[in-house]
């Protein structure tokens, strides 16, 4: 295994690579749905790039002019961008979940979330419990099925073609009514003519808390389910796999749920991080029967995994690592957020030697990094190339803004900049037909705009991205900043369009 240097600090910039105003707008809600051909393409949509990107995210932050407190709390707008020999169709619609449709008629918001209180203090919250499942977190297109997730709930089923909203899915009977099924699947590619495997978890929190494990099949028939109980509170948004695990990691968090039942604070709000506690690895082993192993390490905090892999008897696991929860201020909104009192996310790489139960940890990016993405295929398999969303200045916690590609076995690092009007999103790297090496691909990703409010798909060339955009296209309107999308060779349009 090579040894990654370590990423040095910079000279910090002096002046901010962005207008707070400009980032602040980009989470204004957008209302309206839209269809219609793509007319304002800049450079060319390249001439293998086929299917469709899907992509997620809160598309209303406020209800009739109430404002939500927390961006995981907006409701679910599903945005699909189908190409095909050269041209480009949009669409977006919302998810019609029972908290959408009922807060739509209503005209106020009726329900709490992760961070957000009803109107009306104590009394309107005081043992209300039930959480709006938003359906804005994901989007994953599986056996011929769009699912939108949001990891506290069940999966809302949508037309691939149309985006109309079917229903809650049960996943053809494999979840039972209510049940969970996370926002953050993995993909495990088929080898030696095996076919491609959908793995997922859900957890039900309490004292301890159970993380019950899925496997699919490329049609969506259940492979496997085992469940497993650990001890504590565990808030777990992600988990990566190799060939042998699941792997996840217990933050040090606590739950103090009274000031929640009493509706005084949020669930988000009661939520605290204990920097003197270890975060813990959990390995959860995939054939469900043997011993499930936990390692601790250093205290953080962790979102997002990017990817881990097993090496001679030891397992690596890349992360996008804070210091400590990134708490969004109970007396604020998070458009008001003070972005230098927040712990900056960094790369991080963790060696998990499973015999000595030892972890060591490297800091490999100091940039301020989110979003994570590689290659398909070397989901759960040493790879060599990450692309994540990343700040414009080396040094300081931003807004993410720019592009970067981390090269593992020469340390070199690329960047495409949007700064300072522009925002960038989640990059989902694209394969292309003919691929050899492993970045040869394009990232797609949906940025927002400031100088214009709107938002701009740009495709760039994963084997070089300091070339910048091959093709923009621009939409008539923004798009709210949001959170994860996919791609599928499959070009989905309605009958007609």
């Amino acid at each position: 295994m090579q040894k990654l240097q370590t990423s040095q600090p910079q000279t910090a910039a002096k002046k901010p690579s962005y207008d707070r105003a400009d980032w602040q707008r980009g989470y204004e809600s957008q209302p309206n749905e839209f269809d219609y051909w793509i007319d304002n393409i800049e450079g060319k949509i390249p001439a293998g790039l086929q299917g469709t990107f899907f992509r997620n995210g809160s598309g209303l932050l406020d209800v009739n002019g109430q404002p939500i407190h927390h961006p995981f709390d907006g409701d679910g707008m599903i945005c699909a961008i189908a190409i095909s020999e050269g041209r480009a169709h949009f669409r977006n619609r919302f998810v019609r979940t029972e908290g959408y449709i009922a807060e739509q008629k209503a005209g106020k918001i009726l329900y709490r979330g992760f961070g957000t209180q009803k109107p009306g203090g104590p009394l309107a919250n005081i043992f209300d419990v039930k959480v709006k499942n938003a359906a804005n977190t994901n989007i994953i297109y599986w056996g011929e099925k769009l699912l939108a997730l949001w990891e506290a709930g069940q999966p809302y089923r949508l037309d691939p073609c149309t985006l109309d909203t079917l229903g809650l899915d049960t996943l053809d009977g494999i979840l039972q009514p209510g049940e969970p099924f996370a926002a953050h699947p993995r993909i495990e590619k088929g080898k030696n003519g095996a076919g491609d495997r959908l793995v997922n978890f859900s957890v039900k929190q309490g004292l301890s808390s159970t993380i019950t494990i899925y496997e699919l099949d490329e049609s969506g028939k259940l492979l496997q389910r085992h469940a497993h109980t650990i001890p504590g509170f565990a808030l777990l948004h992600d988990m990566v796999i190799t060939p042998n695990y699941c792997i996840f990691f217990q933050n040090p968090l606590s739950f103090n749920p009274l000031p929640f039942l009493l509706g005084f604070r949020s669930a988000a709000d009661c939520l605290k991080f204990s920097p003197n506690k270890p975060t813990q690895a959990i390995l959860i082993p995939r054939n469900g029967t043997d011993e499930v192993k936990i390692l601790e390490t250093k205290p953080c905090f962790v979102f997002h995994h990017c990817n881990a892999w097993e090496e001679a008897g030891e397992v690596f696991v890349d992360s996008i690592c804070y210091e400590s929860f990134p708490a969004v201020e109970a007396e604020g909104g998070f458009r008001e957020v003070d972005f230098d009192s927040l712990p900056v996310s960094e790369l991080w790489r963790f060696k998990l030697n499973l015999q000595d139960k030892t972890v060591q940890h490297q800091v490999v990016e100091t940039r301020c990094c989110e979003f994570p993405t590689l290659h398909p295929n070397n989901v759960g398999q040493p790879y060599r190339y990450l692309y994540m969303g990343v700040a414009d200045a080396p040094r300081g916690n931003a807004p993410l803004q720019a592009i970067l590609k981390f090269d593992f076995v020469t340390g070199e690092k690329q960047i495409w900049s949007a700064a300072p009007h522009g925002f960038a999103g989640e990059p989902v790297f694209v394969l292309r037909p003919d691929a050899v090496a492993e970045d040869d691909g394009w990232l797609l990703s949906l940025m927002y705009d400031a100088a214009n409010h709107r938002s701009t798909l740009m495709i760039l060339d994963a084997r070089d991205i300091t070339k910048g955009p091959v093709a923009r296209l621009h939409l008539k309107q923004h798009i709210p900043h949001g959170f994860h999308g996919c791609f599928t060779p499959n070009v989905l349009l309605p009958i007609g369009s």
